[in-house]
């Protein structure tokens, strides 16, 4: 029995933390030149962070927790590095301002480049480009709208995806977030503490190749939009639900692996989405809490703890964030710092 497909999860995600200096530096420590950097500061007020790819460029940077399109910002991130990436001086706060303000940043290998043209491929109605790492299922795709309803775009992951996060770049929409869990009807905004909403996607079933906008969030006739696509990967990525169950001793789900990096949302109640991951907590349980859709830094919140075990996580408290009223749907995005089993038999361990 295969445990895992990806046995190494370090060469294809892993989260870097630093401090600050306001002045031109390097950051490294990854296994991997990363194509998609989301960072958020973690100390101190307007803690928007912001979002980079290797697609759109350096300096564009889009914020999860603003609604502004793409904003270019030469003194952010400068650089991909094979290790890392490189930061510029004279920062507004975004990513490395001084005075010692701390940062958390998660990074992600696409790598290979993606292009399509639909009226030559017969794939998908709308010209795309991209960065893809198929085998461990994530795609960052830019393509511009023609504004009509069900337009299918092509996505490069050779999986149907079970998760898209997009943002129109070049005007102030909200962030639509899809779920296969909650269907092709139904959307979250990852900037906005709003419950699950319906008319978002198309209404055509997502494929191996395809996937399909509908509204203006996701398709704007004329209007460039980013969407980073993500398929699962046994024993290295899950994108999932639970039932909140309201209690201490609360729910648990499944992943097959060792979570490094988890983020929560309640699809039932306007809450925030909250972020965890293996690197800025070091014990158990974490509670050291981002949230994707404010300025604010980063809290203790002890009410929304979540327990990272060696087959998945547990929440252990009541939180509307995390675990809240019984019967509460929640959807997760987690990847792993180790599968369960290896192929090679090694087990993962709890911390």
């Amino acid at each position: 029995m295969a445990y895992t497909d990806i046995d190494d999860p370090k060469l294809h995600h892993e989260t870097l933390i630093y401090t600050g200096t306001g002045a031109d530096r390097n950051i490294g420590g990854l296994d991997f030149q990363p194509d998609w950097v989301w960072i958020k500061r973690r100390t101190g007020g307007n803690a928007n962070g912001g979002m980079f790819d290797s697609v759109r460029g350096v300096t564009k940077l889009i914020s999860s927790s603003q609604t502004d399109g793409e904003q270019t910002i030469a003194s952010s991130l400068k650089s991909f590095r094979s290790d890392g990436f490189s930061l510029g001086s004279g920062d507004s706060g975004y990513v490395n301002q001084n005075s010692g303000k701390t940062y958390v940043a998660w990074n992600w290998k696409a790598g290979t480049t993606f292009t399509n043209d639909a009226s030559s491929t017969s794939v998908g109605d709308i010209d795309s480009l991209g960065s893809v790492n198929a085998n461990a299922g994530f795609s960052i795709i830019k393509a511009t709208s023609d504004g009509a309803a069900n337009k299918d775009i092509a996505h490069g992951l050779g999986a149907v995806p079970d998760m898209i996060i997009s943002k129109n770049l070049e005007r102030g929409y909200n962030w639509d977030v899809y779920f296969k869990t909650l269907g092709y009807n139904a959307a979250l905004q990852l900037n906005s503490t709003a419950a699950v909403r319906t008319g978002a996607w198309g209404s055509n079933t997502f494929t191996t190749t395809t996937f399909e906008t509908y509204e203006d969030y996701s398709s704007k006739s004329g209007e460039a939009y980013i969407y980073y696509c993500f398929a699962e990967k046994k024993g290295y990525s899950k994108f999932g639900s639970y039932i909140a169950n309201s209690n201490v001793n609360g729910a648990f789900a499944y992943l097959g692996f060792k979570p490094a990096f988890l983020i929560i949302k309640n699809t039932s109640q306007s809450t925030d989405w909250i972020m965890y991951d293996n690197k800025r907590d070091g014990f158990e349980p974490q509670n050291k809490e981002i949230r994707t859709n404010a300025s604010a830094a980063e809290r203790n919140a002890e009410d929304n703890n979540v327990q990272f075990c060696a087959n998945g996580f547990k929440t252990r408290n009541a939180g509307t964030k995390s675990n809240a009223d019984s019967g509460d749907l929640f959807v997760y995005m987690a990847f792993a710092e180790q599968p369960l089993v290896t192929s090679t038999g090694v087990p993962a361990t709890a911390r």
